[in-house]
């Protein structure tokens, strides 16, 4: 294989990551929207572990394979409009992302608290860190922005 093949062999890779990640914190949040018992709420978030080596796996490897190929493939520029478009829309995903985190790692570390302090009972502030309308609203916008990322990548506009 050649070291063109390679490249977009990872950076495909990656996106099959990162896409895989946000599927998972999808199903997570979708999985505790009724959850209001600490530990039912931790034994959900024991899977967030697996998004987030996902996510940091393919979100890094579509940047820096990205931009490797563009800057190996000679019909290719790092100043092409569809590549400028994917390098802003992947700052965007990570802005959301990062928001979305801070939310949920909120409802985590409470969860984990009352389990930890043995209140294993329904909890209506916890309830409501796990139905935090903003932490679904900025991952709607991860994935909405990872779709037209996806969309850029695949039409190259411009190009």
């Amino acid at each position: 294989m050649s070291r063109y093949e390679w490249l977009l062999f990872l950076h495909v890779l990656s996106a099959f990551a990162l896409v895989a990640s946000l599927t998972l914190y999808t199903v997570l949040i979708a999985s505790m929207w009724s959850k209001d018992v600490p530990g039912d709420v931790v034994r959900v978030f024991r899977l967030q572990r697996v998004g987030d080596v996902l996510i940091g796996v393919g979100s890094i490897g579509v940047l820096v394979f990205g931009i490797w190929l563009a800057i190996d493939v000679d019909g290719y520029a790092l100043w092409d409009g569809w590549i400028i478009a994917a390098l802003v829309l992947w700052f965007v995903m990570a802005a959301f992302g990062s928001r979305t985190g801070k939310i949920y790692a909120a409802a985590r570390d409470r969860a984990r608290a009352l389990a930890r302090d043995g209140d294993n009972r329904p909890n209506a502030e916890l309830r409501a860190l796990v139905q935090n309308r903003q932490g679904l609203w900025f991952h709607t916008g991860s994935v909405l922005t990872v779709v037209v990322l996806l969309i850029d990548m695949i039409f190259k506009p411009g190009a």
